[in-house]
């Protein structure tokens, strides 16, 4: 009974100085302490603005954990560690202003290509404020890749106009050949001039904006592009050859080339000789995918001339599609094929999880799903005529399709690739590109054959206003928008 007593006294002693050696271990504090520069969910992010309400737990692109995500949560014993899953566009969620946008004034800019000039509207109040002159046929309003400045690219007038986001005014043009649109790497050590009539995409320094090297297309009408999750990889339409080009940006090279005429995709790779290989083929895309049933003959491209004389083509112009010019012709066929399959790519924009590129195509009324690691044509989605802006929704899970030829807008839903809404304009119209409100609330689009702004809300899908602005608005730009750095075009963030 003794020797008993003797053990439970001993025991005891010994639970609560092993209780108060853990608390001495771990400081007391009720758990580990957070990582340096890690916030807990609800408090403000590093860029500025709030993490997003509703318990989002979307993965940053760099791979890093959003707060409260999964990879939070304890796992059960045994289970393999959960990871949230990507998103490419977490960074863009509505209050993430980055610190470097943080003081600049909520505008809308709109190039104005038949008139130029760059019309500069109040968003709240939906009011123009100024009107000034660039060069000749501005195409796009591009926020730079460190977000400080907006470049209005004036394609015939071979300039970039920098804009001050801050005050709204431009400063002195520079000298660039044919920038129809502007992009950059996402490292940022190169601009990207997608030069079209020339038919070439040209490194720049993003500062400077002096050349640095050309890389030739293998297609005519180089004009919008979207990268990789990764950042390797850039994959640009080519409007008047039908077909997609991967571009490996640190090799400067070619990688792919994908003819949406056809479906098959035709691999530039290096053997380990260093010589190349031309015209390997995956061409295992459906017969319904490589030969459309619909003819497009009666769709316009445009209404307006650009430069039909110069270098051969008609830029955005009144080409049919009918025509030789801007048709696409499968591998065997003629010019006396009476079902020649036509395609004409316009925008291009990464799914949230980096798997798919979506490619917009004026001549097939819809939209292209490319896979992002092979880069073939795995579907097509039937939006409407002349399918051809690209717009993502702030909580990544929509894309908003401007169709211009039928005076609509798609609503997409990237979790069902399939649409789930359409948006007409009462009277019709010719939605073409812009971009998102800072909160997601607005869409905003150019009408480009209107001479108008179109303003929808995007609870409801309703058109709530229409501005009236120059001649031939085109790429207008919403700033600022959520993001830590911009990738070009009219606002593509990560």
């Amino acid at each position: 009974m003794q020797r008993l007593r003797s053990r439970r006294h001993r025991h005891a002693v010994l639970v609560p100085l092993i209780g108060l050696t853990a608390c001495v271990l771990s400081a007391c504090g009720g758990g580990p302490a957070p990582a340096p520069g890690s916030l807990p969910p609800g408090r403000a992010s590093t860029t500025g603005g709030e993490a997003p309400s509703g318990g989002v737990t979307s993965a940053p692109a760099d791979g890093s954990d959003a707060p409260g995500g999964a990879s939070a949560r304890p796992a059960r014993p045994g289970a393999a560690p959960r990871t949230p899953p990507m998103d490419v566009y977490a960074h863009d969620r509505p209050g993430m202003l980055s610190p470097a946008v943080a003081e600049f004034p909520e505008r809308v800019y709109v190039p104005n290509s038949e008139s130029d000039t760059v019309t500069v509207i109040d968003p709240r109040t939906y009011r123009v404020l100024r009107t000034f002159k660039v060069g000749r046929r501005p195409q796009h309003v591009v926020p730079s890749w460190d977000l400080k400045t907006l470049w209005v690219s004036n394609d015939d007038g071979d300039s970039l106009t920098p804009v001050d986001p801050m005050t709204g005014r431009p400063g002195r043009p520079v000298a660039v050949d044919d920038p129809y649109n502007l992009y950059f790497t996402p490292d940022g050590r190169d601009a990207l001039v997608m030069a079209e009539r020339e038919n070439r995409l040209d490194f720049l320094s993003p500062r400077t904006m002096r050349l640095r090297r050309s890389l030739h297309m293998p297609c005519r009408g180089v004009n919008h592009a979207d990268f990789t999750a990764d950042g390797k990889v850039m994959l640009a339409a080519c409007e008047f050859s039908g077909r997609l080009v991967a571009v490996d940006l640190r090799a400067r090279k070619v990688r792919a080339v994908v003819d949406l005429a056809d479906g098959t995709t035709r691999r530039r790779d290096r053997r380990h000789d260093g010589t190349r290989r031309h015209g390997t083929r995956d061409g295992d895309v459906s017969h319904r995918l490589r030969h459309g049933s619909i003819q497009h003959g009666s769709t316009r491209h445009g209404s307006i001339q650009h430069g039909s004389t110069r270098h051969g083509f008609t830029r955005h112009g009144s080409i049919q599609h009918g025509s030789t010019q801007n048709t696409t012709m499968p591998p065997g066929s003629t010019q006396h094929d009476s079902t020649r399959n036509t395609t004409m790519p316009q925008d291009v924009k990464l799914s949230p999880d980096g798997t798919t590129f979506y490619v917009a195509d004026m001549a097939k009324n819809g939209v292209w799903l490319v896979d992002a690691g092979k880069f073939r044509v795995t579907g097509f989605i039937r939006t409407g005529r002349g399918a051809h802006g690209l717009h993502v929704s702030r909580d990544s899970k929509l894309l908003y399709v401007s169709n211009r030829d039928a005076g609509s807008v798609t609503v997409v839903s990237f979790a069902l690739r399939r649409p789930v809404d359409t948006w007409r304009i009462p009277g019709g119209g010719s939605p073409d590109t812009g971009g998102v409100s800072a909160d997601g609330s607005r869409l905003w689009l150019s009408g480009r054959h209107d001479g108008v702004v179109y303003v929808f809300d995007t609870g409801d899908g309703r058109l709530i206003r229409t501005i009236d602005v120059g001649a031939g608005p085109h790429g207008l730009a919403v700033y600022p928008q959520p993001g830590r750095y911009s990738l070009g075009h009219t606002g593509v963030f990560r």
